[in-house]
């Protein structure tokens, strides 16, 4: 049996904020797709040489309100990055809290404007623990 893995679909409240946020991740808009009898916006991004494994954003116009609040059991997302240090310290630059931060320099978790968890992973080996990644605390839930 044949199976390939297609995309990951995330829904957004605030379309023009999350593709912010993950622009801050290096996710670019590889193709979008607006139906206007469905009103809704479909969204695809992926980080460069990754186009074939794409994030897909769907923001509906009216609002989510009367879709069920199950949470369809979404867990996160996760993307490796080639210095874990500086990926965190560029999204807190830019706002972002880092809610598990990096302290053993291989992991850690933030959140996108609509509380997706997304987990950074250090490419390769951990980095030396350094600070202020090192001693600094946990924020809320990842």
């Amino acid at each position: 049996m044949h199976v390939k893995y297609l995309h990951t679909m995330v829904r957004v409240s605030d379309l023009e904020a999350s593709m912010a946020f993950y622009a801050l991740l290096g996710l670019k808009e590889i193709r979008r797709w607006d139906s206007e009898g469905g009103r809704f916006t479909l969204v695809y991004l992926a980080s460069e040489g990754n186009e074939d494994t794409p994030l897909e954003l769907t923001w509906n116009w009216d609002g989510d309100d009367g879709l069920p609040s199950d949470s369809r059991h979404f867990g996160h997302l996760a993307y490796e990055v080639g210095n874990i240090y500086e990926m965190c310290q560029h999204l807190m630059d830019n706002g972002v809290t880092i809610n598990r931060p990096p302290r053993d320099g291989r992991m850690a978790f933030v959140r996108s404007p609509d509380n997706i968890s997304i987990e950074l992973l250090q490419q390769g080996e951990a980095l030396a623990p350094a600070n202020p990644w090192a001693s600094m605390d946990s924020v809320g839930h990842w």
